[in-house]
């Protein structure tokens, strides 16, 4: 089978002329014939430089882009807004994540267990929250504070010195991967005007799970919250 391969001509070149000292450069248009040489050099007009700045100008190609799957939507998407200020929901299932502490906490680093979880981001924040099962949560889905340091009671996380830079074009897995990441490869340091998201002390928790590999996450310590899914859609 052939492939389907796009050909592209010549359409024109542009020479740009610069002189010693400080001179502006010099921008000369051609045109290109059809055996691709050359022809009609004469001063770049304004009209022509308008142009090329459109055809050079990826912003919105970028927009476009935003949050588009890489294939079939993710299953653990739940929401997706893919604007240019757009953001996603979706969720994880329980599983086992190493998390980092700041020295201050007096607590090592290691890998917990922990419950499932539902996240909400747009390019600049986001928020996390804790679920009591582990089925895909439903608009009535009720929201639980999640089991982490560094959190505000409405479940916005507090990224420090993180610094959040969220690709213009980028896809909805890269868009995911990136939040994880900045999330889980920071360091956690301190309970935010002193919310505890859990009925026990979080440090000793953290500890019991680092010491038992074995053991899940017990949902039975989650704080309940007066939020259900359909708050975050």
């Amino acid at each position: 089978m052939t492939p389907n391969v796009q050909l592209y001509q010549p359409k024109a070149a542009l020479v740009v002329f610069t002189a010693s000292g400080f001179a502006a450069p010099y921008i000369e248009y051609y045109d290109m014939d059809d055996c691709g040489c050359p022809v009609n050099p004469h001063p770049l007009t304004v009209r022509e430089a308008q142009s090329l700045a459109k055809a050079l100008d990826t912003r919105e190609h970028a927009g476009k882009a935003f949050l588009r799957p890489e294939g079939v939507l993710p299953d653990n998407v739940l929401h997706l807004d893919p604007s240019e200020n757009g953001s996603v929901v979706w969720y994880t299932k329980p599983q086992r994540q190493k998390l980092y502490f700041a020295e201050s906490l007096g607590l090592e680093n290691g890998t917990v267990a922990l419950p499932a979880l539902v996240w909400k981001a747009n390019k600049k924040e986001m928020q996390i929250f804790a679920l009591n099962g582990t089925a895909k949560p439903k608009a009535e889905t009720p929201l639980y504070h999640a089991p982490f340091f560094n959190l505000y009671q409405k479940g916005y996380v507090c990224m420090g010195t993180v610094n959040v830079a969220i690709k213009s074009a980028a896809s909805l897995e890269e868009f995911i991967s990136a939040w994880h990441a900045y999330f889980f490869d920071s360091y956690f340091s301190h309970h935010i005007n002193e919310h505890n998201p859990v009925g026990v002390n979080l440090f000793n928790l953290y500890k019991e799970l680092m010491a038992d590999t074995e053991k899940k996450f017990p949902t039975d310590t989650l704080r309940t919250t007066p939020l259900t899914l359909k708050n975050l859609l």
